[in-house]
């Protein structure tokens, strides 16, 4: 049996794990995401976490051969290179992973977009599995996704493929002006469709800013507070929208919704299950549009087979 060891690299923490070829995971680990110190301490953090996790394994008689990482940021997979970041990690663009990695660990490396890796991770053992082409869309912090095709996700020829948050949406509108959105453009599904873009939709509207984050403008709403009802059905519906757009677009065998609006429940899921049905062309209506089923080890074993390719 061959174990690697797959990387979750995120904004605010980086998690990984020992996993073996047939997707099990054996160990986990976790620590904060260094993400004011430059790529370099990054690395060195994420070294020394991977470090861990081969000690213990060995302890278990268990040898790592190599090392699959999902990051936040747009990734040159070819080259293990993040091509920009976000000011959620300064000074990470531009940062050498799998070079890095490689030196610092004596093993080869991978890295992809850590949507991408979370994609992965649900079509080799999760909502996915068995499928040929597999689309999956998170809807969350932010709106991210990844078409997967026989086991390897559609990276885009500048690896910029899986943006699917930031195109256009007829509902990223307020009093006729579209919604700005993160990437610095306007009238985007992330505008409309995201956690954040919930919250800041019932304060726009007129809601109580004691409800200080997306979380509590759910509660209000099974609490029967209209506006929070109204907001949350607005933003199910946007996503909806979208992902029955892509379906219409990309026809895969299955859709795989992930994040955490898809975990929040019936109040989200079946307004954008609604708006999706309504948008799909007919040969595509009975098309299975699922939960993801991995959680947060999604991404840990969808890097772990970037790993075990090499």
């Amino acid at each position: 049996m061959r174990y690697v060891v797959g990387v979750d690299l995120g904004g605010t923490k980086t998690a990984a794990g020992v996993v073996a070829e047939d997707g099990t995971v054996l160990l986990t680990e976790q620590i904060p995401t260094l993400n004011r110190d430059g790529g370099e301490a990054i690395l060195d953090a994420t070294a020394a976490l991977v470090k861990s996790l081969i000690g213990r394994a060995a302890a278990m008689g268990t040898t790592v051969e190599a090392v699959g990482v999902g990051s936040a940021g747009v990734i040159n997979a070819a080259e293990g290179t993040v091509i920009s970041a976000t000011d959620a990690i300064l000074g990470w663009t531009g940062t050498a992973i799998t070079t890095g990695l490689t030196e610092r660990l004596g093993l080869p490396s991978a890295v992809v977009n850590d949507v991408h890796a979370h994609a992965l991770g649900e079509a080799w053992h999760g909502a996915g599995e068995g499928a040929t082409t597999a689309l999956m869309v998170a809807f969350g912090t932010g709106v991210g996704g990844s078409f997967v095709v026989n086991g390897q996700p559609m990276l885009g020829h500048r690896f910029v493929g899986g943006h699917v948050g930031h195109f256009a949406s007829p509902l990223a509108v307020h009093r006729g002006a579209p919604l700005p959105c993160s990437c610095g453009h306007s009238g985007h599904v992330e505008a409309i469709a995201s956690g954040p873009a919930i919250h800041a939709a019932y304060l726009r509207e007129g809601g109580s800013a004691a409800l200080t984050d997306t979380k509590a403008v759910f509660e209000s709403a099974h609490a029967g507070d209209d506006l929070a009802l109204s907001v949350i059905a607005r933003a199910a519906a946007a996503a909806g929208q979208a992902v029955g757009g892509l379906i219409n677009i990309l026809d895969p065998s299955v859709v795989v919704v992930s994040g955490g609006l898809a975990d929040a429940g019936e109040l989200w899921w079946s307004a954008m299950d609604r708006a999706l049905r309504a948008e799909l062309l007919a040969p595509l209506a009975a098309v299975p549009v699922v939960r993801a089923t991995l959680g947060n080890m999604a991404a840990i074993i969808g890097a772990a087979s970037l790993a075990l390719a090499l």
